[in-house]
């Protein structure tokens, strides 16, 4: 049974828990103990922690995820109609392996029972794990990563918080689709790594473009199956993991929009926060980034790919070359543009046929300009 792999939370914040008040979120959570797990049936999002950090090389070997239980567990809910249970821990096996292999299961019997894995790590390479958790699940992912690097390695190289992706693009079955990274900072990947990400038609956004408007990461994470935030991108001044100094990155806010935007998106389906320095200061920071996706998913709409484009104004606007069809949800005031996929009869493809966008994307194509996430599903369709 997968769920063999996870063990209860310790006496120490169980207590802790139970002296919260009633208003509390400890309160409104159903707990893994020594004496009783979940009713699974009744959840809607399961947290997991997972004291494996062996993949970071810079990190404490030893993990605790008490601090940010703490923190979490203290904080207010909003008005939320969700069910949220703590499944407890996935403690690190034998080898690292062993704890891919514990997540994967168990986020993969969690996705295909409807509840949405939130992880806390843990080094980013469980990222790998969750992304093999949907194998049986018969779909292409995308992947969108908050991170200040691409985490490209060499293929020889083991699998790290630092080298996790090149496993992921070259390791069989292939499912991922498409891989978006949100904040990445350029002085710490190298040129070859960034023309990579061009030449396989992934997408990325720079640290500043980002932060100048949050509102363009959006449209990606409408688009997203799993998640991954590594806290390294993160400035220090916000995160308070003064072990490595980090001057630039994103503010609490920022960071907390994002989850905010990955929690509201109909589709993600697992979400995972990395790369904590398991210190107090960063452990409230960590809290309040899962209080934002949980926030987030309070307020999904079920619009595409679950509602019908029937119930969406639809807009032709014509090109010298193509004719390029957007539709406006009336509910949200969200766009989406239609992509022809010529599927060759690969049926995990044909959910891509209308990909999100933004308004200016809309008045870009009114201009007679091909929106370049247009083109680059073009392209990568045509491969």
């Amino acid at each position: 049974m997968e769920f063999d792999f996870l063990s209860p939370l310790d006496t120490e914040i169980l207590e802790y828990i139970d002296g919260l008040s009633s208003q509390q979120l400890g309160s409104k959570v159903v707990l893994h103990t020594p004496k009783a797990f979940p009713e699974v049936s009744m959840v809607t999002l399961g947290i997991i922690g997972v004291l494996e950090n062996r993949g970071n090389k810079n990190g404490n070997p030893e993990i605790d995820l008490d601090a940010v239980r703490r923190e979490f567990y203290s904080l207010y809910p909003g008005n939320w109609d969700v069910s949220i249970a703590d499944f407890g821990n996935i403690i690190a096996g034998n080898s690292i392996e062993d704890t891919y292999f514990a997540l994967k299961k168990v986020a993969s019997h969690l996705i295909k029972n409807k509840i949405l894995p939130i992880v806390i790590g843990g080094s980013q390479d469980l990222t790998f794990a969750l992304y093999r958790a949907y194998d049986d699940l018969e779909q292409m992912v995308n992947l969108v990563a908050i991170d200040s690097k691409f985490d490209f390695g060499k293929e020889s190289d083991p699998i790290s918080a630092s080298s996790y992706l090149t496993k992921i693009v070259i390791e069989e079955p292939n499912n991922l689709f498409n891989y978006c990274n949100i904040g990445y900072q350029t002085y710490y990947n190298s040129q070859e790594e960034i023309d990579l990400i061009e030449k396989l038609f992934f997408d990325a956004y720079r640290l500043g473009e980002v932060a100048n408007t949050i509102a363009i990461a959006e449209p990606v994470f409408r688009d997203a199956d799993l998640v991954s935030v590594d806290m390294n991108s993160v400035k220090t001044s916000d995160s308070g993991n003064f072990a490595n100094f980090i001057p630039n990155g994103f503010n609490g806010k920022e960071i907390c929009a994002l989850s905010r935007y990955a929690g509201i998106s109909d589709k993600v389906t697992s979400f995972g926060v990395f790369n904590h320095n398991d210190t107090p200061q960063e452990a409230v920071l960590v809290a309040q980034i899962i209080w934002y996706f949980i926030e987030g998913y309070h307020y999904r709409s079920n619009e595409y790919p679950f509602g019908s484009r029937e119930n969406y104004l639809k807009y032709i606007v014509p090109s010298e070359d193509e004719e390029l069809i957007f539709y406006k949800s009336d509910k949200t005031d969200r766009w989406w543009i239609e992509i022809p996929f010529i599927t060759n009869g690969n049926n995990k493809l044909k959910r891509n046929t209308l990909l999100p966008c933004s308004y200016e994307e809309y008045l870009t194509a009114c201009n007679q300009e091909l929106p370049e996430r247009w083109w680059k599903a073009q392209r990568k369709n045509s491969i």
